[in-house]
């Protein structure tokens, strides 16, 4: 006999359900209108914070599904704000292994997630260690389109950065010289792009140092050394350092272009990287940006 699904209050859906009436929406970044009668989440801003349906959030719930794969497990514990123990308890009662050390994680801790919340709509992203995209808010869709579209394989700035030399095209083109990609849809332009295609190769490689076994961050490295020539020649200059700040030019298609400070803050032993893309206060730059909030993402050229 499964003991999980013996004991009442002890089964995925019923753990899942628990921890969404626990999490007041306002945690979460969204607006809470009067007369709520949910106290936590619901179903529907559950499923949307998790990128998954409805329909699926109610199934997992009413238990008549009961395997997610893993992607989805970790969307969930982060849209449930789960503490390390309880993605990992999430991931056994899904019937998986939770991320070991040595791996890189996905998770986002609760603390983060409130901070980011407070953020209100200055555009912010969240990278794991591997560079994968695994959140961003409202004001980052805004500003560089909204990534949800593309499959969450390409949601990766090293291989949005350093395309195969004769890899199949992306839904978009390359952003130098001009295009958008699934991190931005929109083009961008930088001070010094080879400074910024040496920062992400050289903080990768110290990726490797701090996340030996993770097969992800090898199966990209392995990828992009094969296919990419650029990205080749910058990793063997063997350079080890880390990404911390740059500046770009957004050509938005509803303002124009918008430029932008972005800065990289990293979190503790994840290695997790929170991009903040902010305007010189009192600048045009700040206008343009904070109408990209008012209007929100345009529709993907």
């Amino acid at each position: 006999m499964d003991i999980m699904s013996a004991t009442p209050g002890t089964g995925l859906g019923e753990m899942i359900r628990t921890w969404r009436d626990r999490l007041p929406p306002s945690a979460a970044g969204l607006p809470v209108a009067r007369g709520r009668r949910t106290a936590g989440l619901r179903r529907e801003e559950l499923a949307d914070l998790a990128g998954v349906s409805v329909d699926y959030v109610v199934r997992l719930e009413q238990g008549r599904a009961t395997t997610p794969s893993a992607s989805v497990v970790a969307s969930l514990a982060r849209a449930l704000q789960l503490s390390t123990a309880e993605r990992d308890h999430l991931y056994r009662l899904a019937r998986l292994v939770p991320p070991a050390d040595g791996t890189i994680s996905d998770h986002l801790p609760p603390g983060v997630q409130r901070v980011l919340a407070r953020l209100g709509d200055v555009a912010v992203a969240v990278f794991a260690a591997d560079w994968q995209l695994v959140w961003w808010n409202r004001g980052w869709a805004a500003l560089l389109g909204d990534p949800s579209a593309a499959p969450p394989r390409l949601r990766n700035f090293a291989r949005d950065r350093f395309p195969l030399d004769n890899g199949p095209a992306l839904p978009h083109s390359r952003l130098r010289p001009g295009g958008g990609t699934p991190i931005a849809l929109w083009p961008v332009t930088e001070e010094d792009p080879d400074a910024i295609d040496a920062a992400v190769v050289s903080d990768l490689r110290r990726a490797t140092g701090r996340f030996p076994r993770d097969s992800r961050l090898a199966s990209l490295i392995r990828d992009l050394n094969a296919g990419s020539s650029r990205f080749a020649e910058l990793w063997a200059t063997g350079e080890v350092a880390a990404h911390r700040e740059d500046h770009k030019t957004v050509d938005h298609p509803s303002v124009g272009p918008v430029t932008v400070d972005c800065d990289v803050l990293t979190d503790g032993d994840s290695e997790l990287k929170i991009v903040i893309m902010t305007a010189v206060p009192g600048s045009e730059d700040e206008t343009k940006l904070r109408l990209t909030t008012v209007t929100g993402p345009p529709a993907a050229l």
